[in-house]
């Protein structure tokens, strides 16, 4: 297993660093993150599904793309109309779907699928958008993979501590502790490697929120798939699960660079 995910991983890092990189005179960044987005999506609503609660599946695929997209357009105009249709017309929509029983779990089901990766997504793409776009994603995205990283094999080699045994049992103290410092070291490598507008005290604390909110992002797709009963939301990428597996820290750091941007510099 873990000779696939090391195998897995040396593949797909070229492949992002160039989408991230050349993503004009097309977005091929944003074609990847649409297809990343579909296929988490997708396998949101199958394990979804399987709790005999089915989603509006269809009406879900198209929305999550429509908020993917959307920072290519007027992102402040579309994001409200985005939410408000995502409610409306899948209420309706609901109207016509021939299963009664359950429909409106189903229904806020496909609702939290569309949110939670269509909606989230889309801060990866508009933060593509920013000024310096092109490394902060590179930022975000690595120091993330850092994170992850350290936290992984500093957890399977050392950890005794479980830190939340009821949510994720094979996460524990001493990888959490190993994910901060993991974060913080490629935040500092990575400031001064992309020559980003950051001081080494933001680097760090830009770091440290990182590893937290990913830490918060891996616990919550746990608990996700622990209540559907799951370990991986699929098998397609060897070593590391389905696509909704790889998305889960991802969603929530990109929102902390993001604002971080758009706020502080």
């Amino acid at each position: 297993m873990l000779k696939k995910r090391v195998i897995t991983t040396l593949w797909i890092i070229p492949l992002l660093i160039a989408a991230v990189w050349f993503d004009e005179p097309l977005p091929w960044f944003t074609v990847l993150v649409a297809i990343w987005g579909l296929l988490a999506v997708f396998e949101f609503y199958r394990l979804v599904s399987a709790s005999k609660a089915p989603p509006l599946t269809y009406f879900g695929l198209m929305w999550t793309l429509l908020f993917i997209l959307s920072p290519h357009f007027d992102y402040n105009f579309l994001t409200p109309l985005l939410l408000t249709s995502t409610v409306v017309l899948s209420l309706i929509w609901l109207l016509f779907h021939p299963q009664r029983k359950g429909a409106f779990t189903g229904w806020a089901w496909t609702i939290a699928g569309i949110l939670y990766i269509g909606w989230l997504l889309s801060y990866l793409v508009a933060l593509r958008g920013v000024e310096g776009g092109r490394e902060w994603v590179l930022f975000a995205l690595f120091t993330t993979f850092g994170y992850d990283t350290a936290a992984f094999f500093v957890g399977r080699a050392l950890g005794k501590h479980k830190l939340a045994p009821n949510i994720s049992p094979g996460k524990t103290w001493e990888g959490a502790v190993a994910g901060v410092l993991g974060a913080i070291i490629v935040s500092l490598i990575l400031t001064s490697l992309l020559n980003l507008p950051l001081g080494y005290g933001w680097a760090v604390v830009l770091g440290l929120l990182i590893s937290l909110f990913g830490q918060l992002g891996d616990l919550v797709e746990s608990l996700f798939k622990r209540h559907m009963v799951v370990k991986d939301s699929s098998h397609l990428i060897p070593g590391h699960g389905g696509f909704l597996d790889r998305i889960d820290s991802v969603v929530f750091t990109t929102i902390v660079v993001y604002y971080f941007v758009i706020w502080a510099i």
